[in-house]
């Protein structure tokens, strides 16, 4: 049998075989490592916490012991996570075997080894794997933001160099009123600006009220504390005194991952627009309108010499397919659990790094695919000017206005299905019983001019990213 042994060639995700290093800055975030980092410092926290609660029996610790605990989770390694698989071959419980790890960690030091049962004090696992996966995303998120926002800034440059550069418009595939490159790259950045903003706008949420969602834990050691109003200032409370998160009120033993669903559909949303955008430049690169920078060694096709491939935009818009489908499912599954509890979103939840994977990768891939196009100002003034047809919009809606009886049908008579000549609308232009200037403006008129505001609209995009 063949060495399996884990490496980039024998992965069985690409994300952590061929793309490896296009994703690793989610690596320490979305991986066990980064899930059992965020939940030691969810359990530290807590901890201190609970030594400022007033209680009897925990007094508020010393400056240096609160120093080392923090510096505990901040430095938490791979050797660490390590350790804590250790401890749950024992246990077969995941988060047990952290608790039992800082117990061992705890235990060597005086001031806090007689507080050891405070550690993991009244919570339920869920208590401590909600915040953790908020606090996941939380980062994710940054990392994704971040390469949206790259793309975005590279299409804004694009649609304000190319605002004024006509181009033939295609409704149905057929010639169509024109616009400028500048503004159909607008059209993209307004809608993946929006979607942007959507992704960036839901509030984490996380709860820490145990076993059910009441507090009765909390309530049977210390009936006298408002535990609601704690654990809502250990969720909120910016780090390291508290989380940073949106605290979560109301929920059963799990926080009820409506978020989580908003969250991820407004990923996928984004990611939907993206194709669309991938698409369009795609086969804007079929037309000829846009080239592409070569590298001088690259191979377009093993067969055919001449090729130079859109791969890019085929890359992102696979990859965006992948993670639109898990991210569908996973808001469509993790709002919905039985009863108080049941186990079918934990493993589900521990995919979301591969769903946010193959998202980053593909804006990633966008973004390359944006910055090798090089624009071909003569293929598309050579396919305006063979589309004079295009100017029957503008001829018989001048017509109408000075009331010329059935202007459209005329002018559909002239051009439907035919090829037309500068020459040939002119002369009908001419027949026309309409105001001399009013001729002069339209045979003055030619499709690269007839663009209405596209550039003006293409401009004011660029300027802000937004509509």
């Amino acid at each position: 049998m063949m060495n399996t042994t884990l490496s980039p060639l024998t992965a069985i995700s690409p994300l952590d075989g061929r793309y490896a290093a296009k994703v690793d800055a989610l690596r320490p975030i979305s991986s066990e490592y980064g899930l059992m980092q965020r939940r030691v410092q969810v359990e530290i926290t807590w901890f201190i916490a609970l030594s400022d609660a007033g209680f009897a029996e925990f007094p508020p610790l010393p400056q240096a012991e609160r120093d080392w605990l923090q510096q505990l989770a901040a430095s938490f390694s791979v050797d660490d996570a390590a350790a804590i698989k250790e401890h749950e071959r024992t246990t077969n419980h995941d988060v047990k075997a952290v608790e039992y790890w800082l117990r061992e960690q705890f235990a060597a030091r005086v001031a806090l080894a007689p507080y050891l049962e405070f550690i993991h004090f009244a919570c339920t696992s869920e208590d401590i794997n909600n915040t953790c996966h908020a606090l996941q995303m939380q980062a994710a998120r940054a990392v994704l933001l971040e390469a949206i926002d790259a793309a975005l800034a590279r299409l804004r440059a694009l649609a304000g160099d190319w605002a004024a550069q006509p181009m033939l418009s295609r409704t149905h595939g057929q010639t169509a009123s024109p616009t400028t490159v500048g503004k159909e790259l607008a059209n993209m950045l307004v809608r993946l600006h929006a979607a942007r903003e959507a992704i960036a706008a839901v509030p984490l949420r996380a709860k820490m009220n145990g076993a059910v969602g009441n507090y009765n834990a909390h309530l049977a050691a210390y009936p006298g504390v408002d535990w609601e109003a704690f654990a809502r200032r250990v969720v909120e409370a910016p780090a390291p005194q508290g989380l940073g998160l949106t605290f979560q009120p109301f929920s059963i033993q799990i926080e009820p991952h409506d978020w989580m669903a908003q969250l991820f559909d407004a990923i996928a949303r984004a990611g939907t627009i993206a194709i669309d955008a991938a698409r369009d430049i795609w086969g804007y690169i079929s037309l000829g309108y846009f080239g592409q920078q070569l590298k001088g060694k690259e191979v377009g096709s093993s067969t055919m010499p001449h090729k130079v491939n859109p791969i890019d935009f085929e890359n992102a818009e696979g990859n965006f397919g992948i993670a639109g489908a898990l991210l569908r499912h996973f808001s469509e599954k993790l709002p919905i659990s039985r009863w108080q509890r049941d186990l079918t979103d934990s493993t589900v939840l521990r995919n979301v790094g591969v769903a946010l994977g193959h998202s980053v990768l593909a804006w990633r891939s966008l973004l390359v695919g944006l910055n090798k196009l090089q624009l071909n100002a003569e293929k598309l003034n050579a396919d305006l000017n063979d589309a004079w047809e295009v100017l029957a919009e503008p001829i018989q809606t001048v017509m109408r206005r000075y009331g010329v009886p059935d202007a459209y049908g005329k002018l559909k008579e002239a051009t439907r299905g035919q090829a037309v000549t500068r020459e040939a609308l002119h002369a009908l232009i001419d027949a026309q019983p309409i105001p001399e200037e009013e001729k002069a403006r339209l045979r003055a008129l030619t499709p690269a001019a007839y663009t209405g505001c596209a550039e003006a609209l293409a401009r004011r995009a660029a300027a802000t990213g937004a509509d």
